[in-house]
């Protein structure tokens, strides 16, 4: 006997647990950088809880292996495994541009100014150099990967419009060229959305956590493996001259 109602009742649960989490940072911390970092120590417990074990979740800056890096990000999905982080300088984490599966922003509403700054911040992670080496295995020697698109998006309590998402207005301020592209969100009340195939897809519902999250793992599960680092061209960084 299917059961839905009680499926959907319990990730409604996780949702509102969720925005009781953020509605006390707002209401508890007047500090604006202490809120914001409550707000993305709330999103990355989420995203830890829910993807699998094999990736990591963290917020830090991004680097390549010709120096250059990213601006601050707030949360960053990456490979721990084959590709661990570079340095750990006192709270800044750096994590190499070839690791890197998402990223997205956190902030308190969706609107026409945070959907740009989230374009931007993808903008700065895309522009990245990514490498790519053959992977020896016993079976043989398997050819370099092409790296794959880096998903990037936004996550909020709320969204500035009444409609929510389904807004006009949230569609026509949406970045659209490739570089700070978004390709998927959650507002908690306002929504979710993802992009495939060029195609804006919408979701409305007491669910779009749980809407989002699944969204999420079909978009990482579609990615596979990051692509093996040249980790001698990371080498090359420390030679003199």
């Amino acid at each position: 006997m299917n059961d839905d109602k009680w499926l959907k009742g319990v990730f409604e649960d996780v949702q509102q647990d969720l925005q009781h989490d953020l509605l006390r940072a707002s209401r508890g911390v007047e500090h604006a950088p202490t809120k914001g970092e409550i707000h993305e120590d709330s999103w990355i417990k989420v995203l830890r809880d829910y993807l699998p074990k094999r990736y990591g979740v963290d917020k830090g800056i991004i680097i390549d292996s010709q120096g250059s890096k990213s601006d601050q990000i707030d949360i960053v999905i990456f490979d721990p495994q084959y590709t661990p982080m570079l340095l750990i300088q006192q709270s800044h984490k750096y994590i190499p541009s070839e690791a890197v599966y998402a990223v997205f922003e956190c902030k308190p509403t969706i609107s026409k100014d945070y959907l740009e700054y989230a374009g931007g911040k993808a903008s700065s992670v895309r522009r990245l150099v990514r490498t790519s080496v053959p992977i020896v295995t016993a079976s043989g020697t398997i050819p370099a990967k092409e790296p794959h698109n880096i998903i990037c998006g936004i996550l909020t309590a709320k969204c500035e419009w009444v409609e929510g998402i389904k807004s006009k207005s949230f569609e026509s301020n949406l970045p659209t060229d490739s570089s700070s592209l978004l390709d998927i969100g959650c507002s908690l009340e306002g929504g979710a959305f993802y992009i495939e195939s060029d195609l804006l897809e919408i979701h409305q519902s007491r669910n779009n956590l749980m809407y989002f999250l699944f969204t999420l793992l079909a978009k990482l599960q579609g990615l596979g493996t990051v692509s093996a680092i040249d980790w001698k061209a990371y080498a090359n960084i420390l030679r003199d001259g």
